[in-house]
């Protein structure tokens, strides 16, 4: 037989052997985004082995000026390396299951017979030449259960990413409410030492003109470098506040010039009952349905591998002595007599019974912070509609009655440093109080899944399509 012939006789046995081409891997099958910020783009890992270069990086721009909340998110989603990281996972995922479907390579060997021995056998004339190639067969569908599985994967990763996708978008409006909190709390600690200064040069008059005593003058101008201490400290945790929101999309330092937003907006909080509706739109609660498909084709994949392979071989012998050429075929398998997959088959169903406690696990943790959120959420309302209809107007009026009737001798200074002690602390109180309300609807947010706002809206949706 010719080398050709040879040759073209292997390539009908290998294509026979395989008996398909490799199985074409399905796209990984992202998840629905939740509600919250999908008009926002966020940045996703290109297909394909170009997304590799160098030269391809994530576009990176510095806000500049004044800087929105709405510009802040879309910086940091576009930005953040991890969210680029959980990306690049469920492009593995994809790799991954593209090598699950790929046929195992045929195996091609020479094997040499009846040479190098004693009397007629000493050299090569009565030696055979076995020209053998060989194709291991996966029997029981096991080349598709594990596309399946590692499809799955790909798809757990594509939830992580979501998960990611929402924690830097919660992370990004905590850091812009810092920011504004901290803007905030520099312009009370300047208006502050402002009026500490006013105060000051007023006391030192009637000082030298000798209707109040000199003490009075050394208690104000102590008030007065405490409030400069506290400017001096506002000015730094500004700039702490700063630099992490920058650090959300990767800057190296904030080149913004301030941050713009509606610290004192305070709207109406839902029901309870209309929230605890949305919590299935956890991200950490809804991955988990698609965990449970997973788990099933892990025990579909672990009950395939039960079953032996084959391994089919084709050959083409020649004997040296008379030149005459003969095929050879061969078939093996395994003898399941001990190994039948029994361990892995019994993991996967541990793993299963496993899956579905955790998936109750999620759900009670997740409906329990929610809970907590929404007790924390309506307090800090409760207290900065106080704080603004009740308190602050009081305070107000307190401080302006005290420093008019100081100018006017009805009143000692030290009724006035305590009306001015209570009219800042009580802003700065209401500051914070704001602080703790907007981070507590963003917390809230992140649990559900959704802008608050909207939750009314969303759940007469819900139960609507039920």
């Amino acid at each position: 037989m010719s080398k050709k012939q040879f040759v073209l006789y292997g390539a009908i046995a290998a294509f026979t052997l395989s008996g398909c081409t490799a199985i074409e891997h399905p796209l990984t099958s992202w998840p629905q985004m939740r509600p919250l910020g999908v008009d926002v783009p966020a940045y996703k890992v290109p297909q394909g082995p170009q997304s590799l270069s160098r030269d391809i990086e994530m576009p990176a721009t510095e806000p500049q000026g004044k800087i929105t909340l709405r510009q802040a998110l879309a910086a940091a989603l576009r930005q953040n390396p991890k969210l680029a990281s959980a990306s690049f996972e469920v492009r593995i995922a994809e790799a991954k299951t593209l090598q699950a479907g790929l046929l195992p390579n045929p195996e091609a060997g020479i094997e040499i017979e009846e040479f190098a021995g004693s009397g007629n056998r000493d050299g090569f004339k009565e030696s055979q030449t076995t020209l053998q190639l060989s194709q291991l067969i996966e029997m029981g569908g096991k080349r598709l259960a594990r596309v399946q599985v590692s499809n799955l994967q790909g798809s757990l990763a594509a939830w992580d990413y979501e998960t990611q996708r929402i924690a830097i978008f919660v992370q990004t409006t905590l850091a812009f409410i810092d920011v504004l909190t901290a803007q905030e709390q520099l312009r009370l600690a300047e208006e502050s030492h402002t009026l500490s200064t006013q105060i000051y040069g007023t006391v030192a008059k009637r000082v030298k003109i000798g209707k109040v005593a000199p003490l009075e003058k050394t208690k104000a101008a102590i008030e007065r470098a405490n409030a400069k201490i506290t400017l001096e400290n506002a000015k730094r945790h500004l700039a702490a506040a700063r630099k992490q929101l920058a650090s959300v999309w990767a800057g190296s330092s904030p080149q913004f010039e301030v941050a713009v937003g509606e610290m004192d907006a305070v709207g109406n909080l839902p029901a309870f009952e209309h929230i605890e509706q949305l919590v299935k739109q956890n991200p950490d609660v809804a991955r988990w349905a698609m965990e449970m498909e997973h788990r099933l084709a892990v025990l579909a994949l672990e009950r395939a591998r039960r079953v032996p392979n084959l391994t089919v071989s084709v050959g083409l012998q020649q004997f040296q002595a008379d030149n005459d050429t003969a095929f050879a075929v061969g078939v093996s398998m395994p003898l399941p007599f001990y190994d039948r997959n029994q361990g892995g088959i019994l993991a996967a169903r541990y793993g299963i019974a496993k899956a579905r406690q955790d998936r109750k696990a999620a759900e009670v943790r997740t409906l329990r912070a929610v809970g907590e959120s929404y007790e924390f959420l309506a307090a800090a309302r409760s207290e900065a509609i106080t704080l603004k209809n009740e308190v602050l107007p009081a305070a107000q009026e307190a401080f302006d009655a005290a420093r008019q009737g100081y100018k006017q001798g009805k009143f000692g200074y030290l009724e006035v440093l305590d009306a001015q002690r209570t009219f800042f602390e009580t802003r700065a109180r209401y500051t914070v109080v704001l602080a703790s309300y907007h981070r507590g609807v963003a917390v809230l947010e992140s649990l559900i899944g959704t802008a608050l706002y909207s939750v009314n809206t969303a759940s007469q949706s819900q139960q609507k399509d039920q």
